[in-house]
């Protein structure tokens, strides 16, 4: 059946494991903990062995999966295997397999397939299969409207009270970003006493700012198509004093290694591979790969040559404005419309 991720721990609690779960989402702290939940239950049943396939390459081959089944271990007689699908497709391979291991599912086995992206799109017979024998759990990001419940439950769960202008100023600093929020929650609970509670203007002198404005948000906005927070980001980075090259050292990294993942697109070769020997983890795969749809693959040659005049002008080499220069740039990674104001 399909669970929401705070009914994960109840429906585990409640039953031994089963044969098969798949968590899928963009939202990478909700993942990680209904993935550790499953394998806390899983290794609580005496499931002590796990093997982990990672299908994210084009050539994978499912009946590596279906080997290692009946392989038998020295070590373990109950197994947990994981399949790391980042793209959260199987492919029809995958998909068959799939249909197949629910139909008739390998005795103490746990599959777990853990999947980056999802929408409605992914779903097909192989996660309904999921479904009917197993969990499935997906992940969708918390909404704006949800955060600030989403925060004062975390807040509790760690022993602590936030006012709602607590809560307000929480959101506003960490941006949506459910780790920072997850990370600044923790290291409150380790400054105060059990039972705490905490107003705005206290949280304010404790916290650091999660949502600072930095190089690494700022590239991120623009991946996720966010025209309008790249630009303010990037009026605060220089608000706050900051200097084009220092910017343009990780934004013309990462622009050029977008590029060379465009180009093996383009010629038919595995761009999870590239991505990966780039040490690109697969929550910053998904995003390189939204924004590559975003643009044909030439253009990510032209962005990088842009990344040159920009830093050249930064250097007073050429007779431009970087800071304009960067803001178009960044603009038209986000939105495609924008592209013709680079040659403005």
């Amino acid at each position: 059946m399909e669970l929401a991720p705070h009914r994960l721990a109840a429906a585990l609690a409640a039953e031994p494991p089963r044969p098969v779960y798949l968590v899928a989402g963009a939202e990478p702290l909700r993942v990680q903990e209904a993935c550790d939940a499953i394998r806390s239950r899983v290794r609580e049943a005496g499931y002590d062995e796990r093997l982990v396939h990672d299908a994210g390459g084009r050539d994978f081959d499912w009946q590596t999966v279906s080997a290692d089944f009946g392989a038998l271990s020295l070590f373990s007689q109950r197994r947990l295997f994981e399949v790391r699908l980042p793209s959260g497709k199987p492919g029809k391979p995958g998909a068959e397999f799939l249909r197949g291991y629910c139909a008739a599912p390998p005795p103490d086995t746990v599959l777990l397939i853990v999947a980056d992206e999802w929408s409605k799109s992914h779903a097909g017979a192989w996660s309904e299969a999921i479904a009917a024998t197993g969990h499935v759990v997906i992940c969708w990001p918390v909404k704006s409207a949800e955060l600030p419940e989403w925060l004062a439950s975390r807040a509790r769960t760690a022993g602590i009270r936030l006012t709602a202008d607590a809560i307000a100023l929480l959101a506003e600093r960490v941006e949506g970003n459910l780790l920072a929020a997850d990370q600044e929650i923790r290291k409150l609970a380790l400054q105060l006493e059990p039972g705490s509670t905490l107003d705005g203007p206290g949280l304010a002198a404790v916290i650091a700012d999660a949502a600072r404005f930095d190089v690494f948000r700022l590239f991120d906005a623009a991946l996720a198509g966010e025209a309008a927070r790249v630009a303010r980001i990037l009026a605060g980075l220089r608000a706050e004093g900051a200097q084009i090259p220092q910017l343009m050292g990780w934004i013309g990294a990462q622009m050029l290694l977008l590029a060379r993942v465009a180009g093996t697109l383009a010629a038919g070769g595995d761009a999870s591979e590239t991505m990966r020997k780039h040490g690109l983890w697969p929550a910053r795969q998904s995003q390189f790969r939204v924004a590559l749809k975003r643009h044909p693959g030439a253009r990510w040659d032209a962005f990088v040559g842009e990344c040159g005049r920009i830093d050249q002008a930064a250097k007073g080499r050429l007779d431009l404005d970087p800071w304009v220069r960067l803001e178009r740039l960044l603009i038209a990674v986000a939105d495609p419309k924008a592209v013709r104001l680079l040659v403005a």
